[in-house]
């Protein structure tokens, strides 16, 4: 089991029931979210295959349970879920297919903070967190636990830079914090080269990435395999 003590980030505490519910409806309102929810999807199938097909996964933070039916793909792998939010969990396991909700173990805990014991999984699958933190020092200690809990592979997805979204992001940002000296952001972009050093200093290789929109969208998920 984790020594560390979990951070409290401040993004955190707004997963209440209804912001849950929100957020398990939002990749199915409208086309254009039905179609990245789809490449996200394909992303994750890809990221997975380039991990050998895991058979025993970590899925953290879970959310509303978006992935579980797509983990579930896999007749044989055996899945755990955990999320810091149990307003998040409830969500899942209430709102999922309960054939899916059958096969998935659920818990709550911390990314910093992982309630199981050392290389208790094959694969950590950790999808759309990285990039709501900011300080390389969060990023690192999550890496590290994550690569305490896996045997095997991380999965895991974050923005970006050296594409049109991020330029252009950048942009937007430079111009709000000039007109009012403040920035509130839970949402970060990592440059390329830092992201990959962040994931060799906490003990990974880099297997392979897929971008979402090559030249376009920020989002990429890796997959790295742990060093020995």
């Amino acid at each position: 089991m984790s020594q560390n003590a979990p951070l409290e980030l401040a993004f955190s505490s707004k997963y209440d029931s209804a912001h849950a519910l929100r957020y398990f409806h939002k990749h199915r309102d409208g086309v254009a979210r039905r179609l990245s929810d789809w490449r996200d999807r394909q992303l994750a199938r890809q990221a997975l295959r380039a991990a050998g097909d895991p058979g025993l996964v970590l899925d953290l933070p879970c959310g509303a349970g978006r992935f579980w039916p797509l983990l579930a793909e896999h007749p044989n792998r055996v899945i755990l879920a955990a999320d810091n939010s149990q307003h998040m969990l409830d969500v899942a396991l209430s709102r999922q297919p309960s054939g899916i909700v059958g096969r998935v173990h659920a818990f709550r805990t911390s990314a910093f903070a992982i309630d199981l014991d050392d290389g208790a999984v094959d694969c950590v699958f950790c999808m759309r967190l990285l990039h709501h933190l900011a300080e390389a020092e969060h990023r690192l200690a999550m890496l590290r636990e994550c690569h305490r809990v896996t045997r095997d592979t991380l999965i895991v997805s974050l923005w970006v830079d050296g594409n049109y979204k991020a330029w252009r992001r950048r942009r937007l940002e430079s111009r709000r914090a000039g007109r009012d000296g403040t920035e509130n952001r839970n949402r970060f972009v990592v440059p390329v080269a830092r992201a990959e050093a962040e994931f060799a200093a906490a003990g990974f290789e880099i297997l392979g990435y897929g971008d979402f929109l090559p030249g376009y969208a920020m989002w990429r998920v890796y997959t790295l395999r742990k060093r020995p």
